[in-house]
């Protein structure tokens, strides 16, 4: 299934794998079974793998998304980061499932696929561009219909959380992607075509879709992420003390910063429907202050009014949307950069970074994302390695501000109130990340989402109070990890199913069925989700990977206010929680 592209003698082979879903799973094995163990994440021996596989990109629910491989200069192990939007579609279209890419090209390049047909071609001219630009020339040069997943100047330098960002706005933003790709010398993957992703049951798929276009309105969630602002779009009253990460989760407490009235948003919209072909639901919207210089590139995650915003101190909206457009013209993941700058300016604070940058300064922020994307100067340079080895340069005393796991930042979402997203961080063998699993808050009996509790028991996952830290917690996680797993697996998209949105674990099978044409179960989802788990956990071992442990600060400093008030992981309970989330996996 994959086109096996060799970037330094400019070969390009295609190899069979019968039966496979062609996922992050085949990504797995041809890393373990390609490259030798230890390599540095910028050999050029060292393997990236895109693809859509056989159901990412088909028109339908769910189905949009792409996904990223490659050993991470960030963490050392296995990163695995998706994109949403076109591009899984226009990598179908233009007759490929798969890349899996190796060597280096003698210089800037980028990867043609064509009707069936993958070519190197120079790229010189595009050094320095930002995503957007190159996105332009690339277009301008194979028509407006091509699609495009590229790198900006935050990927040529090597900044370790560099992101590869896809038409213009749908990042695949974590583990620094974007820095192998510069470390290839391959500016951009182009695809051109319009051959339609296969179908085996056309009807079925109509009718799946036309359910899920009915739910929008009934599932809460799903009607968040279609209306306006969005999902990504934090407006109302500020969630309660230790939800969210605020000045390097130093804070737990009252904190005085403010979440945006829907109001603020207008005239902000760049695009707000179409992003996912075949999916109703436009989760991911486009933003951008009015007057910015480059607006298309402002894709809004989640995530980035935390990690650019209340994570810096910063709750002012145009200085994070343009923070986050700036971050994907750039080429950088907003999740890594906020946190890096988080230990920054907790550093500085405690005098351990003289110039360092300070908590609540917007106006310096715009800078600092320019300088640690050029490497510009002694603190650009720093930051772009992340704040794990920043800390390590600067020394002991800075080790406790570093929020990270495995030498990834973390989300900003906080453990301490839910502790199975904190197993979540610690022991996902990719590194931590916000989407690899449901809150725990969505299945708190009283607080929770009581519409996906049974969809949650089919697999074993039990309403819990929100807090509590038990062997249970271990196990229910694990099953939770296992079924997101499965999803991350198939290209299937989290924000459509299940337990909390409208794709159920029935209406998933039917799906996956429709597009295959041969059956395909829940038992068959979970056992997806548990080989890519089992090759990521197998891939960070012979790595020699990170410990499976939090910051201390989790463990050490509780919330301080509200209803969460003295929630912190307790030591013993997690490792007894830990200890069950092995078991459950069959992991020693």
């Amino acid at each position: 299934m994959p086109f096996i592209v060799d970037l330094t003698s400019g070969n390009v082979e295609k190899e069979h794998h019968p039966g496979e879903i062609g996922g992050s799973v085949l990504g797995l094995r041809l890393m373990a079974g390609r490259t030798p163990a230890g390599l540095d994440p910028y050999d050029p021996r060292t393997l990236v793998y895109v693809a859509a596989g056989v159901l990412g990109g088909t028109a339908a629910p769910g189905l949009a998304k792409a996904v990223f491989l490659a050993k991470s200069p960030l963490t050392g192990v296995a990163g695995e980061s998706h994109a949403l939007g076109p591009f899984a579609a226009g990598l179908r279209g233009a007759g490929a499932k798969a890349l899996a890419v190796t060597g280096r090209a003698a210089r800037l390049s980028y990867l043609l696929v064509q009707d069936g047909q993958v070519s190197l071609h120079d790229a010189s001219e595009l050094r320095g561009l930002g995503t957007a630009a190159t996105t332009d020339a690339l277009r301008a040069r194979h028509g407006q219909g091509a699609h495009v997943a590229a790198i900006g100047p935050a990927g040529e330098n090597l900044v370790r959380y560099a992101s590869i960002v896809t038409d213009y706005a749908y990042a695949a933003g974590r583990y620094g992607l974007g820095a192998v790709f510069g470390a290839k010398n391959l500016k951009a993957v182009v695809c051109v075509g319009e051959a339609p992703a296969e179908v085996a049951d056309p009807g079925a798929v109509a009718g799946l879709a036309a359910y899920y276009r009915g739910s929008l309105a009934t599932n809460p969630l799903a009607a968040i992420q279609a209306g306006m602002p969005g999902f990504a779009g934090w407006v109302g009253d500020p969630p309660a003390p230790g939800y969210a990460a605020v000045r390097n989760f130093s804070v737990a407490g009252a904190h005085g910063l403010r979440v945006p009235a829907a109001g603020d948003y207008d005239g902000r919209a760049v695009a707000t429907t179409g992003a996912c072909p075949g999916c109703p639901n436009d989760c991911l919207k486009v933003y951008a202050p009015p007057g910015l210089a480059e607006r298309r590139t402002g894709g809004l995650g989640q995530e980035a009014f935390l990690s650019l915003g209340w994570n810096l101190g910063i709750d002012d909206l145009d200085t994070v949307l343009a923070a986050n457009a700036r971050c994907n013209d750039l080429g950088l993941d907003p999740v890594s950069l906020g946190g890096t700058l988080a230990f920054a300016m907790e550093c500085a604070e405690g005098g351990l970074l003289p110039g360092g940058p300070a908590f609540g300064d917007p106006v310096a922020l715009p800078g600092l994302i320019d300088d640690v994307a050029a490497r510009t100067g002694g603190m650009g340079d720093l930051l772009a390695e992340g704040a794990a080895r920043a800390a390590a340069k600067l020394g002991p005393a800075a080790a406790p501000y570093a929020m990270t796991v495995k030498g990834a930042e973390l989300p900003c979402f906080d453990p301490r109130v839910q502790p199975g997203i904190g197993l979540g961080y610690a022991i996902a063998p990719g590194g931590p990340r916000y989407d690899a699993l449901e809150h725990d808050l969505d299945f708190d009996p009283v607080a929770g989402l009581a519409y996906s509790f049974g969809e949650a028991r089919r697999i074993g996952a039990e309403p819990a109070p929100v807090t509590e830290l038990d062997a249970e917690r271990g196990r229910r996680t694990a099953r939770l990890l296992r079924l997101w797993s499965g999803l991350d697996a198939l290209n299937l998209c989290v924000f459509a199913s299940s337990p909390t949105r409208p794709l159920t674990l029935d209406h998933l099978s039917a799906l996956v069925t429709a597009v295959l044409g041969r059956e395909f179960t829940l038992d068959d989802l979970l056992a997806a989700g548990q080989a890519r788990l089992d090759g990521m956990r197998a891939y960070a071992i012979r790595e020699g990977g990170g410990p499976d442990e939090l910051p201390a600060r989790m463990h050490e400093e509780p919330v301080t206010a509200g209803p969460h008030e003295g929630a912190v992981l307790d030591r013993a309970s997690f490792e007894l929680a830990r200890a069950a989330f092995y078991e459950e996996l069959g992991w020693r």
